[in-house]
């Protein structure tokens, strides 16, 4: 049985981020036909090792539940943070298990990445999908928002849909720091970021604007998660320019190319 309605099925082949997808499947799984199953009907045992083809060779991450397969698919295949093999240094604020990470560092054999993940339940299992890049990321049990404090973050048993504010009936407190603390610290030994990332549940676009100006030259692109059914008011409009990919805001700095 399937665990997608037929009309959620028929409503995605309108979009063009999912034959984005299927291609890349078919390029990036060992086993495209067992995966792409798994992936349309989220059934199958966990814990689970998809093998991925990246440009620094085959990878094989822990997935620990259905959720961790929809965001492998999300991130390998449709590329919702497309990068490639020109990125020095990427800032990744919600890093979940790792998978992102995983992105980024497999893109080249130099790129440093700084990743922020507060949920404790996640940490473990990220370390473990990123234990071969110990040397190449930094890992801050941190959340990351416009304001800064002991905050109350909702969990969930996949580590994925939890957030600062989300309501899931089951919550910590975490320690927060701003999006410019971020910043100043990793501009403090980087002198440019590649890539800022965020997926922080409804609190991007809040977060993205909030940072101070003085950074703006010094990003080259920013990607957040965007799900509101409102479009986006463009964000420092004069120095990116904007699109969005399907739930993927995509911001480029205009003084590169």
């Amino acid at each position: 049985m399937f665990a997608r309605s037929p009309d959620r099925i028929l409503k995605a082949l309108t979009h063009h981020e999912h034959y984005l997808a299927l291609w890349n499947m078919s390029r990036v799984y060992d086993q495209f036909w067992a995966n792409f199953k798994r992936y349309i009907t989220k059934q199958g045992e966990y814990p689970y090792q998809p093998g991925l083809a990246t440009p620094q060779g085959r990878v094989n991450p822990m997935l620990h539940c259905p959720a961790d397969m929809l965001t492998v698919n999300e991130i390998f295949c449709r590329k919702d943070y497309d990068a490639d093999s020109s990125i020095n240094v990427v800032v990744d604020i919600g890093s979940n298990i790792g998978i992102s990470g995983l992105y980024f560092l497999t893109r080249n054999d130099h790129v440093r990445c700084y990743l922020y993940e507060p949920d404790p339940a996640n940490v473990p299992k990220l370390e473990s999908n990123l234990a071969s890049y110990k040397d190449r990321y930094t890992l801050y049990e941190n959340a990351v928002s416009y304001e800064s404090g002991r905050l109350q973050f909702g969990t969930e048993p996949t580590g994925r849909y939890g957030g600062l504010g989300v309501s899931t009936g089951n919550y910590i407190e975490v320690e927060t720091i701003t999006i410019n603390d971020v910043l100043a610290d990793v501009l403090s030994k980087e002198t440019h970021v590649d890539i800022l990332k965020l997926d922080i549940e409804g609190l991007e676009v809040d977060t993205v604007s909030a940072i101070d100006p003085k950074y703006l030259d010094k990003i080259g692109r920013i990607y957040f998660e965007y799900m509101e059914p409102a479009p986006v008011t463009p964000i420092f409009p004069s120095e990116f320019r904007q699109n969005q990919r399907g739930s993927i805001y995509r911001m480029f700095n205009k003084l590169e190319k």
